[in-house]
């Protein structure tokens, strides 16, 4: 039995949870090791189970080691869950009609809150070598893409290069949609790709990462194409300066939103109110996890926390800047898995 479900086993103990049910598919890979997401996991005094569909059980019996694995046509939930006792569930993420389900067949049914999520902030050995395996694909993709981006290939051109190059080399999918947003589109923090041909003078934003065992990267570089004007210029390097100023505030105790706002304080004396959004996310199993570098965090970061750093600056009508690397929190500071180059790209 692996000892993420032997915490979290420990944790529903203390609150007096009996056993918990999974139906999150991340939190199915987290726990079981399952990582195809159908079916669910009961797990607790009554035993350990992945209940999945038939086209799963050889493949689940083969990676979820200390777990029971049941066909879901043939068992219900009763059969895991004895009548004597309650059963915990991710208020979280659970649907509706998976709520009715569960509670229709088990009388007592408690919400566990954030327990099953906050295991998941502290990545083991085994977690940031994924990781960092993802990083280093998505560093090889802006290596490529610098490469071959010209004036007049289109947002959704480059978005497709980037995803292209990532699978090509050894990423088992995109971590997200790519962004390729050029010009004045690069105010749009999310910027959908669009048909929009590279200009000369244009900035462009590319944020992408890519998945490896279930584990996801994120990085964003801003490029020029050609020449770009005075004040385009000034922005990349406020937006860079932040960065580097946030990046060297990181490590183990720091309060989160100290640290985002000594990256936004100093944005905000040239840019007051261009930086909208938090200063940084976890990443791990998803692309969003806890804890962020939000103004609104105040706990301390932990040894084992993942989190981006990307400042950005959106000046509508005119472009936007961001720049974004992924780092792991250690007690002295951090270790960063993004290590493209951040001075000023120009491709022509």
């Amino acid at each position: 039995m692996n000892n993420r479900i032997i915490n979290l086993i420990k944790r529903m103990e203390a609150s007096g949870i009996d056993n918990i049910l999974i139906t999150d598919p991340k939190n199915m890979h987290y726990y079981s090791c399952f990582y195809n997401g159908e079916g669910y996991i009961v797990a607790g005094k009554s035993g350990f189970f992945v209940v999945t569909d038939s086209r799963y059980t050889e493949y689940a019996t083969s990676v979820c080691e200390g777990f029971d694995v049941c066909d879901i046509s043939s068992h219900k939930l009763t059969d895991f869950v004895p009548a004597s006792q309650n059963l915990g569930f991710e208020d979280k993420s659970i649907s509706y009609s998976q709520y009715v389900w569960a509670s229709s067949a088990v009388k007592d049914v408690l919400p566990i809150g954030n327990m099953a999520l906050e295991l998941r902030q502290i990545k083991d050995s085994v977690e940031l070598s994924c990781i960092e395996r993802a990083a280093a694909i998505a560093d090889g993709a802006f290596s490529y893409i610098c490469s071959v981006m010209r004036p007049g290939m289109t947002e959704k051109q480059v978005a497709a290069e980037i995803d292209c190059y990532m699978k090509k080399n050894g990423a088992d999918d995109i971590a997200f949609s790519t962004i390729a947003a050029a010009g004045e589109r690069g105010s749009l923090p999310h910027a959908i790709p669009t048909d929009r041909p590279l200009k000369e003078g244009d900035l462009v934003v590319m944020d992408y990462g890519c998945i490896i065992d279930g584990y996801a990267s994120d990085m964003t570089r801003t490029v020029a194409v050609g020449d770009v004007s005075e004040e385009c210029e000034k922005i990349y390097y406020t937006v860079l300066e932040a960065q580097q100023k946030a990046l060297s505030e990181i490590k183990a105790g720091k309060i989160a939103c100290e640290i985002d706002k000594c990256a936004r304080d100093l944005i905000n004396v040239s840019y007051n109110g261009r930086f909208g959004h938090a200063l940084g996310h976890s990443v791990g199993l998803d692309i969003h996890e806890s804890p962020n570098l939000s103004p609104k965090n105040n706990k301390p970061l932990a040894c084992g926390n993942v989190v981006t750093v990307e400042p950005g600056i959106y000046v509508p009508g005119l472009c936007g800047v961001r720049i974004e690397d992924l780092v792991a929190v250690t007690k002295d500071g951090i270790i960063n898995f993004t290590k493209s180059d951040k001075e000023l790209v120009i491709v022509k």
